[in-house]
């Protein structure tokens, strides 16, 4: 024989080698997964029953658990139609109702035999609190038919509540800093390690009734109340929490319109922070319904003229904050409120984001330069911002008190100035995870589930795993086959 026949000999079994050795690494990484059994996934759902809107989050995590805490994902996020939980005050099984479809699409995308253990939780934020102080029954009915709803699904209900302002801004702290990887990062070597403290973040939530700020400050915290204590992937935390009840932006509206019928009653209204020419109708009846304004309710239509003065507009929201009860005091905001001391950077969500988003402010612009946006954006008339946002036009004439509020709780308030106000970070999501309180408190729930750990079972498709032996036996064979071959047939 030739050699070049030896060589198309050689050639041909070479390529049968290989042939078989890919046979057989495919068939035993397609039965991999019989071999060794992966933990199971585990999902959980959370409503966020906020003053405006409720949403739903579906989060799912493994099994095997590290050092005690989960590596949760948003899988999904639903948007419930229509008002928040607490405006059902008067109809409270619309509530419930509101909730269903939400529900069915979170198990269309979890698997059938997760359900009966996927924990499923309902939380209420400042809006159903503002209702209980106001008419505690009425809460307690909204409660009772969301529970009748959502426990006729197939899920682990575990239940309708109030949050607590201070958890719920302690949970949006856990949330922003793990999804920013502050709390538990994967490196590169394939281990999960702490990240140092110095990285964590302050959290800043902004919604329609209360305001939050969370952090994790260098020292002691003095006041108790405002102290949250969490054990997260094997290391705790002390976290400074507190909610100011009546400070969020819906009802700061309402505060400051009462205060200016309050102090010029007339039956005309005449609001600075509204753009001038702007006209509206307010009933008194509506505007005094919250436990946020103290007053004599006068069933009472006036008309409402907007004025554009931005000076007069920051005075007057000023006011609505109590800075004479700090007087005197580095450790406190407002309200006679305790604050230690500030720490690292900050990321702002919901309403700071949205109104500050709206007036191009959240890539990190200077303090001088969002105070003079949010002057000029007030002063323009009303039919030119109508013009120029024809889509925004529910909340537009909202926007200007939005953010002069904004800018009083955050450098006045929270005590940011030019040196700090870099530290704040505008932001909606991060990672494709939206920034709140319900990943937070999920990450807390997997604390309390028990883990899975990585099993070695048998294979279940016997002839799949012999056909990969056999495959791989027959790449040994023809490997050594093709060796004597280019070494002991010499050609002709």
């Amino acid at each position: 024989m030739g050699r070049r026949q030896r060589d198309a000999v050689f050639i041909g079994l070479l390529g049968a080698t290989i042939v078989s050795g890919v046979i057989a690494l495919i068939l035993f990484l397609v039965d991999g997964s019989d071999v060794f059994g992966l933990p199971h996934a585990k999902y959980g759902m959370v409503f966020d029953a906020g003053s405006s809107h409720t949403s739903l989050y579906v989060y799912k995590w493994p099994g095997d658990k590290k050092n005690g805490t989960g590596i949760v994902s948003q899988a999904l996020s639903c948007n419930v139609e229509g008002p928040g939980i607490s405006h059902y005050a008067n109809d409270p099984a619309k509530a419930g109702e509101s909730l269903k479809a939400c529900m069915e699409k979170a198990l269309a995308l979890i698997p059938g035999d997760k359900h009966q253990e996927t924990p499923t939780f309902l939380g209420a934020t400042a809006g159903m609190r503002l209702l209980r102080l106001k008419n505690s029954s009425q809460a307690d009915w909204i409660f009772e038919e969301i529970t009748e709803v959502l426990s006729q699904f197939p899920v682990n209900f575990q239940g309708a509540q109030i949050l607590t302002g201070n958890d719920e801004g302690s949970f949006g702290w856990i949330t922003i800093n793990y999804v920013l990887e502050t709390l538990v990062k994967y490196t590169f070597s394939g281990e999960w390690i702490q990240p140092p403290m110095a990285e964590m973040v302050g959290a800043l939530d902004l919604g329609g009734a209360s305001a939050q700020i969370s952090f994790l400050p260098p020292g002691p915290i003095v006041d108790l109340s405002t102290k949250d204590t969490f054990r997260l992937y094997g290391h705790d935390y002390n976290v400074y929490s507190h909610s100011y009840l009546c400070y969020g932006q819906n009802q700061l509206q309402k505060r400051l319109l009462a205060l200016l019928v309050q102090t010029n009653p007339s039956e005309v209204v005449r609001n600075p922070c509204y753009h001038s020419g702007y006209e509206d109708t307010l009933s008194l009846a509506d505007l005094y319904n919250t436990p946020c304004i103290h007053s004599t309710l006068i069933l009472q239509i006036l008309r409402v003229e907007g004025l554009g003065n931005p000076e007069a507009c920051y005075a007057a929201v000023y006011s609505l904050f109590n800075f004479s009860a700090c007087q005197g005091q580095e450790d406190c905001t407002f309200d006679g409120i305790y604050q230690p001391q500030k720490h690292g950077q900050f990321y702002a969500f919901s309403g700071f984001y949205y109104t500050f988003h709206f007036l191009n402010l959240t890539g990190g612009q200077s303090l001088h330069t969002v105070n003079t946006t949010i002057w000029e954006f007030c002063q323009k008339p009303w039919k030119q911002v109508e013009a120029s946002y024809p889509e925004e036009k529910q909340w537009l004439h909202s926007y200007c008190t939005n953010a002069i509020h904004i800018l009083i709780l955050l450098t006045n308030g929270y005590k940011f100035d030019d040196g700090t106000w870099s530290n704040i970070h505008f932001t909606k999501e991060v990672a494709g995870t939206d920034i709140g309180w319900t990943l937070g408190y999920m990450l807390n729930v997997t604390n309390m589930i028990p883990s899975e750990a990585l099993v070695l079972q048998r294979a279940e498709s016997h002839s799949v795993w012999v056909a990969g032996v056999f495959f791989l036996v027959l790449a040994i064979v023809m490997s050594i086959g093709t060796g004597v071959t280019y070494c002991f047939w010499s050609p002709d």
